[in-house]
């Protein structure tokens, strides 16, 4: 019977009321108070438990903890729902969690199932295993009341639900040229002093708390008097992170079909999602300090729902990649003002990364670029210590314009598809290799002019990524 509707009776309940009408109709005819009687009882039975179930249910306070509290795609996550009746000996209820649809194993529970003999509190628990990065509505936690005839039904939301931040799974990157240089904790060691001062070049004046250890005995002889070595400053490496967010560039559409769990977004930009919190955390784990902008010269996180500073732009240690991380969970596609409207790269992104001049590398990750948009990089590319940039887009071979403008601006560019594993990009933009078809193969390297060696005069030094 299950045609029956339920939103207020069981299906006993439906019965029950079409026996009283018919029994009604049959006292009316044959002239029999007993059946008058019997049409009574069945269709006054179920209104009024409905009735006593809605005035006499009882009352229920939620709690329900994520563990962890913020999870990656492809991860497992725990859930914990603590349900306390506020009514001693309330009604039996089945319980049932509302999840996105992607989540299909709907978990349903019987309450109460209480912790301990009396008590008001029942706990259960169930896993979750998001395939996508998000934020979503977990909940609310809906319960379905009886009566003790089996007639009558009450629904009703325990709880509004709670928000669950999945972000984009990290990558794990090797180590490449990138990081070259640097200790296995990102630092460099320099000359330059700690405690720039007259007598501060590479020896300096004894002074009290000095560890003996560091006394510079030949230097002591030559002046006469107790030298110490200088300080050796550890500089903190620095890196600025470019992510393309133009709907136009990833191949959006400016009305793109949504819902409630839906993103605005493509595979490509999806692609583009991981690599950057793949890079963002490589990076940050080698205790670089990370700058994040957007495609405008914006602060990259400026538009995500799921970040808790958007303004912010630097990111370091650990608790800076998972902010990277949970900030990029709702990260979305920019939508243009103009259907027909493909805004370029602004200047204003060259103009913020020059400001760092020369203090680490710049990766760019981006989708379709035109002639203009890789000017834009290209005039940001003495700012850098390095500067690497990944081009998502349908085939390699229509960005060859573009990527000959980085390339000979001094940017290790390879373009790709959505297809591409992020691993062999990584490896493939320090040294990267040509392919005998960009239209068929996903990755198409141009290779860099070369560039005349420092203090040469006869001979130029081949480009950076070039084999022997």
């Amino acid at each position: 019977m299950s045609w029956i509707p339920e939103r207020i009776f069981r299906p006993r309940g439906w019965v029950m009321m079409a026996m009283g009408l018919l029994a009604l109709l049959l006292a009316q005819w044959l002239g029999r108070r007993d059946l008058l009687v019997v049409a009574v009882f069945l269709l006054a039975l179920p209104p009024l438990a409905s009735a006593g179930l809605r005035l006499l249910a009882p009352g229920f306070s939620v709690k329900r903890r994520f563990s962890p509290a913020f999870v990656e795609a492809g991860t497992t996550a725990s859930v914990t729902l603590e349900v306390h009746g506020t009514t001693p000996g309330g009604a039996s209820a089945r319980i049932t969690e509302q999840l996105p649809a992607h989540l299909i194993d709907v978990p349903r529970f019987d309450y109460p199932s209480p912790v301990s003999p009396r008590s008001l509190l029942s706990r259960y628990s169930y896993n979750l295993h998001p395939t996508r990065r998000g934020v979503f509505t977990i909940g609310p936690l809906t319960a379905r009341f009886g009566d003790p005839f089996d007639v009558a039904l009450l629904t009703r939301d325990l709880d509004p639900g709670e928000l669950l931040t999945v972000a984009p799974a990290a990558v794990v990157l090797p180590e490449i040229s990138l990081t070259g240089g640097r200790g296995q904790d990102g630092s460099r060691m320099t000359r330059q002093q700690a405690n720039p001062s007259d007598d501060d070049v590479m020896t300096r004046e004894y002074r009290h708390g000095d560890p003996l250890r560091r006394v510079h005995w030949p230097a002591t002889a030559r002046q006469g008097k107790l030298m110490v070595r200088a300080e050796e400053s550890v500089t903190t490496p620095e890196a600025a992170l470019v992510l393309d967010q133009r709907m136009w560039a990833y191949g959006g559409a400016a009305k793109m079909p949504r819902r409630a769990d839906t993103l605005a977004s493509t595979p490509a930009f999806e692609w583009a999602v991981t690599a950057a919190v793949s890079i963002a955390v490589h990076l940050v784990e080698r205790s670089y300090s990370l700058r994040v902008l957007d495609d405008q010269g914006r602060p990259g996180f400026q538009s995500s729902r799921s970040a808790n500073e958007p303004d912010r732009e630097d990111f370091s240690g650990q608790s800076g990649a998972l902010a990277v991380a949970q900030s990029l969970a709702a990260l979305e596609l920019a939508v243009p003002a103009r259907a027909e409207e493909q805004a370029p790269l602004a200047d204003t992104l060259a103009d913020k990364l020059i400001q760092t001049r020369r203090r680490g590398p710049v990766i760019a990750v981006t989708g379709l670029l035109t002639d203009a948009d890789a000017m834009v990089l290209a005039a940001a590319v003495e700012a850098a210590e390095g500067a690497y940039a990944l081009v998502v887009c349908p085939d390699p071979a229509q960005m060859s314009g573009p990527l000959n403008i980085l390339r000979r601006a001094g940017w290790q560019a390879l373009a790709l598809t959505p297809n591409t594993p992020l691993l062999q990009a990584w490896v493939d933009i320090d040294a990267p290799e040509p392919l005998p078809s960009p239209s068929t193969g996903s990755l198409h390297h141009v290779p860099a002019a070369p560039r005349p060696a420092v203090g040469a005069t006869s001979a130029a030094a081949p480009s950076p990524g070039a084999k022997p």
